[in-house]
């Protein structure tokens, strides 16, 4: 790895984690915090471009230094399984038992698929 893509995948990965606050503070804004959609709008959608991103690695239509700059550096600072995780905790804390549920199943099932449709989405180019 030289120096250049080093210092890129670490500036993607601030630039994820700036997104990602943007998004969650918009989105609890908007809907409230009962349910922590901000987190599972970002994961589903980091997901969803993590699939697109390696469906086009893969028929060679990305070179590898973007899946690491992008997959590794934006994503992994945009997406969140600790915050996810917490949620989820806090929702069963709260006596929220179905929407615990709802929440750990829903972002775990809802992730793998948006990630599988990302790939599939990478097919049609």
């Amino acid at each position: 790895m030289t120096p250049t893509l080093f210092l890129t995948i670490a500036l993607c990965g601030g630039l994820g984690a700036i997104l990602r606050f943007t998004v969650d503070t918009l989105l609890t804004a908007r809907f409230g915090s009962r349910m922590p959609w901000g987190t599972i709008v970002i994961n589903l959608s980091g997901s969803f471009v993590l699939g697109l991103l390696t469906g086009l690695l893969t028929h060679s239509l990305l070179p590898e230094p973007w899946l690491l700059a992008v997959g590794t550096g934006l994503l992994g600072g945009y997406t969140t399984f600790s915050t996810a995780s917490f949620d989820t905790l806090r929702l069963l804390r709260e006596g929220r038992t179905v929407a615990s549920l709802a929440n750990a199943f829903g972002t775990l099932f809802g992730a793998i698929l948006a990630a599988y449709l990302g790939f599939l989405l990478a097919t049609l180019f």
